[in-house]
């Protein structure tokens, strides 16, 4: 499954038109994605490499940790996050705990309270095919070279299609624990 998720306040404003039916809608995706990446509009607090880190390692303690998901490619940009995985878990929980997780750690860094970190909404895309997921990775690891952007967090993009060589440029944390009812999770 192909995921991405923006930082609040960070939806560039789009023309009518672009809401056309099309009858290619990946077009759609791929057109709002460049806006994203090239918006002026909004924070763009994923550049800072403490904020970078967090959800680099909220990413991995998902996977290694709390078996939500296997992650086969990811990259962070400015504002917003693109994510390959297969979950094992329903796609709303593991957003819900990725983007709270994050969100609390991430403000607590800022010194920001009060305020919405992430957009609510998210896109998702179920890959279909063996093609697809080559080429949706293949974007992943293009993403950050045709916005013009830097990861900041350490590596350039998480994504590869080697998921072995994925686990290896991810370090495993040990600070993403939460509470839910009283117990571990």
């Amino acid at each position: 499954m192909f995921v991405t998720w923006r930082l609040a306040g960070t939806l560039p404003q789009v023309p009518a038109e672009v809401f056309r039916r099309d009858p290619h809608p990946g077009r759609f995706f791929l057109a709002q994605d460049r806006r994203l990446d090239s918006t002026p509009q909004g924070p763009r607090w994923l550049q800072d490499p403490r904020i970078a880190r967090v959800v680099a390692e909220a990413l991995a303690y998902g996977e290694r940790v709390r078996r939500a998901y296997d992650l086969f490619a990811w990259v962070i940009l400015p504002n917003h996050v693109h994510l390959v995985l297969r979950p094992q878990r329903t796609l709303s929980a593991i957003l819900r705990w990725l983007k709270s997780a994050t969100a609390t750690r991430a403000n607590r860094v800022l010194g920001k309270t009060g305020e919405a970190f992430w957009q609510r909404e998210y896109f998702d895309h179920w890959i279909r095919s063996e093609k697809e997921l080559a080429s949706v990775v293949a974007y992943l690891e293009a993403n950050p070279v045709k916005a013009g952007s830097e990861y900041t967090g350490g590596k350039t993009a998480g994504a590869t299609q080697d998921h072995a060589a994925l686990r290896k440029n991810v370090e495993t944390p040990g600070s993403y624990r939460t509470h839910s009812g009283g117990r571990r999770t």
